[in-house]
């Protein structure tokens, strides 16, 4: 059974792993904590970058001898492979460290065995133990080796009356200063950012993350059926890499030298480009999570292609009446086939309302 110490090592060893969001895919998000052989914390690391030292590494160098006889604590199964780095279950191994409490086991078939390995060789092994807040804090990464693709979190703002802008198309500034920071934050999360056409020549978005420290700038991804991008658009800057998706027969002369990407129209939902192919595209390039904050229609298509895992809606005090709505054409006809979501969290951000949601279906985050 697990001890209070126990609780508090793998609750600050998760706190570590979040540290590294927005920066490790296609890896893991992981933290670790070791204490001696008193309890004492000797050592605490997570992993920062791909293709860097994972946190078991990190930790043991902190530790150094203390380790010897110690305890670590992991958020993810130590990894048996070697691969950029060698497997941390034989780091641990080699370290003499007497038992290991991990939380999450590795659902990655390259990379599992790690707790074998470590009982193989003596090590006391115990997992599961706050499984629900290091799935959480690791859903993208989970959800991309689960099924394939990335995880999509879509991201809105709207008044209490569900626009997103009014009449006459004028939304800036419908949300607070610090709803708009809030969501610089999930982009600096995030691997991609995904807008559509329609936002793009409404706003020339820039989609780049600004005001945090430190953060790696994420894929910045426009769908363009007909690329009607123009050659000076603020997403094609040097801030960040941006990656535009047209349709297979789209004339892109006006734009050398920007990464593009030919997808085809989706035959199921009508969608003029397929998001499943979409999100194949971006999986193969190593993106793990993606924030959608494009508008009604891109939301509606990645919602009818069943490819939202959460939804962060910022809503403000704010009434317009009518103006367009926050979601699109769904493949919703009926109450009966409407999405239903489970709330999670709901916070107060400045004047607005920051509401997280996912579908009925999904795991529950705690």
């Amino acid at each position: 059974m697990a001890t209070t110490a126990d609780i508090t090592a793998m609750r600050r060893a998760v706190a570590l792993a979040a540290r590294g969001l927005g920066a490790t895919s296609p890896n893991p998000v992981v933290g670790c904590v070791i204490t001696d052989a008193t309890g004492a914390v000797v050592g605490e690391g997570y992993h920062q970058r791909a293709g860097g030292p994972h946190a078991e590494v990190h930790a043991l160098r902190a530790a150094g001898d203390r380790a010897r006889g110690g305890t670590a604590y992991v958020t993810l199964e130590p990894c048996n492979h070697t691969g950029r780095t060698g497997p941390c279950a034989r780091a641990l191994v080699d370290a003499g460290v007497h038992r290991v409490v991990y939380a999450v086991g590795d659902p990655n078939p390259q990379a599992t065995g790690g707790a074998a390995t470590l009982r193989t060789a003596g090590v006391h092994v115990a997992g599961g133990l706050l499984a629900a807040e290091a799935e959480a804090g690791n859903t993208a990464w989970l959800t991309s080796v689960r099924t394939g693709r990335p995880h999509v979190l879509w991201k809105y703002a709207a008044t209490l009356d569900g626009r997103t802008a009014a009449e006459d198309r004028t939304s800036r500034w419908i949300t607070s200063p610090e709803a708009r920071a809030d969501v610089h934050r999930l982009r600096a999360e995030a691997d991609a950012v995904v807008v559509g056409s329609g936002t793009l020549k409404a706003d020339d978005p820039h989609l780049a993350v600004r005001g945090v420290a430190g953060a790696t700038q994420p894929l910045r991804v426009v769908l363009d059926t007909r690329a009607t991008i123009r050659a000076g658009a603020r997403v094609l800057d040097d801030a960040a890499p941006t990656l535009v998706a047209v349709g297979k027969d789209a004339d892109t002369g006006h734009i050398p030298g920007v990464d593009v990407v030919r997808l085809p129209a989706d035959p199921h939902t009508g969608a003029a480009l397929s998001v499943p192919a979409l999100l194949a595209e971006l999986h193969a390039r190593g993106v793990r999570s993606v924030l959608l904050e494009g508008g009604a229609t891109l939301a509606g298509a990645f919602v009818a292609a069943g490819a939202v895992d959460k939804v962060v809606g910022y809503l403000a005090p704010v009434l317009l009446g009518a103006g367009p709505a926050a979601l699109g054409r769904a493949g919703i006809s009926t109450i009966a086939q409407a999405l239903r979501l489970d709330m999670t969290e709901a916070v107060r951000i400045g004047p607005d309302l920051r509401i997280t949601a996912v579908p009925a279906t999904a795991p529950k985050e705690r």
